[in-house]
Order: structure tokens, then sequence, then C-alpha cells
């Protein structure tokens, strides 16, 4: 196997542009001599002589001018190489795969792609959404970099940071006859229909709720179980029911509904990251900076926006 040093090639590159020994070593900061003998070890080991050396000075032959283009080639080739290399390294360039919840579209996360797009434009995000279990068994399994999920415990070799915490709040249809209350006490929610998040989707979010439900003395009436919030604020909207949810969802932006606080103080609605630190990803802490930074300029959702 032939081994071509690249600095035997960039010395073979500035002698051919100069065509000159003293001009190139003084170009390449080094005496004559180690210039001589790396152009004679690279003639050795290609078995081709690439320069005719004469009194009147130095030309490249047919096969030193053959080598020329492609020895530049290679030299830029190492040098992107190097550069994209230390650009993934310090987490200007590469990509970075991204497991979310729905919610987290409404907690920052469309503004912190945006902020990491305009800092780092050679960066690609690949967004993949999945509940929060699934999410889990993908960062296990390697098929994700970074997770953005309800609250689930890391288990062992996870890191994990609460990225937003929020209360959860009514939501009804706008014509609801509590819609025009400033409060909604959970027992008003006793004869309503509930819709959920499936429990097989967010065992987590089901319990919270249905706890919240109990606690108030009734158990909730489940008509509806659905995989999306998107799906929950639309079925609401419809008058299909009312629903339990993070106070972010209010700036879905979508008609025919209300937002009112619970009378007493609800439990919290936790948006956290998890990641895998042995390796660290370069690009997760730079994603989650952006990501904190957005969720602390966000101001709290106003109650009862229509």
């Amino acid at each position: 196997m032939i081994h071509l040093e690249t600095r035997q090639l960039q010395y073979f590159v500035v002698l051919a542009e100069e065509l000159h020994f003293s001009r190139a070593a003084k170009r390449l900061c080094i005496s004559q001599p180690p210039l001589s003998m790396a152009i004679k070890q690279l003639e050795g080991t290609l078995q081709a002589q690439l320069f005719e050396r004469n009194s009147r000075g130095v030309r490249l032959t047919h096969a030193g001018r053959h080598l020329l283009a492609q020895a530049r080639d290679i030299l830029e080739r190492t040098r992107r190489a190097a550069a994209d290399t230390r650009a993934v390294a310090q987490g200007m360039a590469g990509s970075l795969r991204l497991g979310f919840v729905g919610s987290s579209m409404y907690r920052g996360l469309p503004e912190a792609l945006e902020l990491m797009r305009a800092q780092y434009p050679d960066v690609r995000v690949d967004l993949l959404e999945l509940n929060s279990i699934d999410q889990l068994a993908a960062l296990q399994s390697g098929k994700i970099d970074l997770g953005l999920m309800h609250t689930l415990a890391p288990p062992a070799g996870m890191r994990a940071q609460v990225v937003v915490s929020e209360p959860f709040i009514a939501c009804l249809p706008a014509r609801h006859p509590l819609a025009a209350q400033d409060r909604i006490a959970m027992a008003q929610l006793a004869n309503e229909r509930l819709i959920l998040f499936s429990e097989a989707v967010s065992p987590e979010y089901f319990g919270v709720i249905r706890s919240m439900c109990q606690k108030a003395g009734f158990d909730p009436e489940l008509r509806h179980e659905v995989r999306h919030w998107l799906s929950v604020l639309s079925l609401v909207g419809t008058g299909q029911g009312v629903s339990l949810v993070p106070a972010c969802l209010q700036r879905a932006g979508m008609q025919g509904l209300v937002f009112k606080p619970l009378a007493r103080k609800a439990p919290l609605s936790v948006l956290q990251a998890m990641w895998r630190p042995d390796p660290e990803h370069p690009l997760v802490p730079i994603l989650l900076g952006h990501l904190q930074s957005v969720v602390k300029k966000q101001r709290p959702a106003a109650s009862g926006r229509r």
C-alpha cells in the first residue's frame, strides 16, 4: 500500500508553484535540505520523477503535472475534513436527533430551533414526535440524542433537566356556562365529560388529572382519550367536553376556547430534557441553552384568554 504524507504533498505543491527550491523553502519556513529530502522521498514512494532539475532551474515533469491537481485536491479535502470535525466537536456543525412531545411546541421549542439555525446554519436538527415512554426507549437504543418529555425518572446512565413547569388549567368551550368565571373549582367539573390524553400514551398525565378529580370528590367521566394536545383542544372547541391542560396550550391560538385557572393550587405540568451524558453530544447543551433562554423570556400566558 502506498502511503502519502500530507507534509510531502504540501512541500510538493509549494515547489510546483515556485519552481525554485530556495523560494519554496522560504515560503514553507524550512531550510532547503529538508525540502529536497521530502521531494526525493515522495518520488521514491511514487516511483516517478516529479521535477526536472538543471542549471536553468526546476520544472514539472508530465507525472508532476498530473500529481499537482490531485495533490491540491487531497490537501483541500484534508483541510475540510479537519475543519468539519473540529466544528462538529465544538457544536458548530453536524446533526442532532431530537425527540419531543407535542406540548414542546408551545414551550419555546420553535423559537429555540430558530435561534440555533441562525447561530449555527450548518447544524441540522432532525425532529421526531414521540410520547415520553417511547422517547426513553429511543434514547436507550441510540435512535435519538435528546428527548423533551414529561417527567420520568431518568434511568441509570441518563441525565435529566427540567425545562419548564407550569400549572394545569381548565380548558372550556367559549360558550360553556363556566366560561364567565374567573376561576374554576374542580368540583364544578364533576358532571362534565372530560377529554384526556390516552393512559397508554401518557400514564403520568392521565394519573395526575384523575387524582385531581378524585381529590375533588368525583371520578371523571372519560368520554374521549386522545394522543395529541391539538386533538384535545379541537374536541373541546367543538363542544365534546372539557379538559385540564398545561397553561402553555393557551399559546396554540385556537378559536372557540376559554382557559381558566383553577380555584386551588394545581399540580404542575413539567417538561424535562433527557440525554445520554457519556459521551455527551456537543449540540445538546447548545440547544438546551437556547431553550432555557426562550423559556425565561416567555411571559406566563394570561388567564381567561379566548
